[in-house]
């Protein structure tokens, strides 16, 4: 594998998502974290003092010293920063949802291509390493029929910009079309305070027959996070937040010397590495940098999770 130089990355957005990239670039021997940026200088000053980089109250003065920015500020500007960056770099994360609209979205998605820019959309939970287990096992062992998200946390405070949809559902939207591929159709229904869903489920269709049932909530207490598959030859249930694969497969009928039968279930465990989901998801971006063929979620993939979250908004105000 050739040998890269150290790539130079700026951070714009120091809330606490941007402290966990922060965090984590900064333990990165293939990243040279040049800059902080946030709307609140003091901020950016203390953690570039921390972490003994560079900072400004003119995001204009840093653009020019790196190769790459990592956004992480509030989805109503995600549109604004990529858009002041693009002149300065082209290669650029930008946390998820990639913009707060679907008009938005699609206009994103267009400005990529136009402008060259190789951008990966902060879809996390593809790198979590049950994820990437699971569909490993998918890919290589079973029939898929229909897969299972649930997704459920309580009301954070610190999101106030996006619905339940845009903030946790659209995580399970991008792992539907990763595991099961591109939709036909969308059904769904929900509750709405005004226009704020605070719990949606749909019913994804897939090109392939295949079909995803995804139910998200932020009105409900207990944090749960899983995946179920219902293959033709086994049932998988990933719990993500402990990092969980067990597989049942197709019972057994078992008769021994005439006696009576005997049904057999097979279950199996999976080993899942550990590993921290946003370093993987950062190691992709660092290989994106550097023009290696890496599968990420692009601006592509940012536009089609919008577009059905769209769907499933107006579906549920409907």
């Amino acid at each position: 594998m050739a040998q890269h130089k150290a790539v130079k990355i700026g951070l714009v957005g120091l809330g606490k998502m941007g402290q966990n990239h922060l965090r984590v670039l900064s333990l990165l021997k293939s990243v040279e974290l040049v800059f902080v940026y946030d709307l609140d200088p003091g901020a950016a000053k203390r953690l570039a003092d921390t972490y003994a980089v560079k900072t400004s109250e003119k995001l204009e003065d840093l653009l020019p010293q790196v190769d790459a920015v990592v956004i992480c500020t509030p989805t109503v500007t995600h549109g604004e920063y990529i858009r002041k960056v693009a002149p300065y770099v082209k290669n650029i994360f930008v946390e998820k949802p990639m913009a707060d609209t679907i008009e938005e979205a699609q206009a994103l998605s267009k400005f990529a291509t136009e402008q060259g820019l190789r951008i990966q959309v902060g879809f996390i939970e593809r790198f979590n390493p049950a994820v990437q287990q699971l569909k490993t096992v998918l890919d290589k062992s079973a029939q898929v029929i229909s897969i299972d998200f649930t997704r459920t946390n309580k009301l954070s405070a610190r999101i106030t910009d996006v619905d339940v949809v845009t903030d946790l559902m659209i995580h399970d939207i991008d792992l539907a079309l990763y595991l099961n591929g591109p939709v036909s159709s969308v059904s769904a229904h929900g509750v709405a305070q005004g226009q704020m869903i605070d719990f949606a489920s749909a019913l994804l269709t897939h090109k392939n027959g295949r079909f995803s049932r995804i139910q998200a909530s932020r009105i409900t207490e207990k944090k749960i996070r899983t995946i179920q598959a219902t293959c033709v030859d086994m049932y998988v249930d990933c719990e993500l937040v402990r990092k969980e694969l067990l597989i049942n497969r197709q019972s057994e009928i078992q008769q021994e010397n005439g006696g009576p039968y005997t049904i057999s279930a097979i279950e199996q465990t999976i080993e899942v590495r550990q590993q921290e989901a946003l370093l993987t998801e950062l190691q992709g971006f660092i290989a994106l940098c550097n023009g290696d063929n890496v599968e990420v979620p692009t601006a592509s993939a940012g536009l089609q999770a919008a577009d059905i979250c769209d769907q499933i908004q107006k579906a549920v105000r409907q």
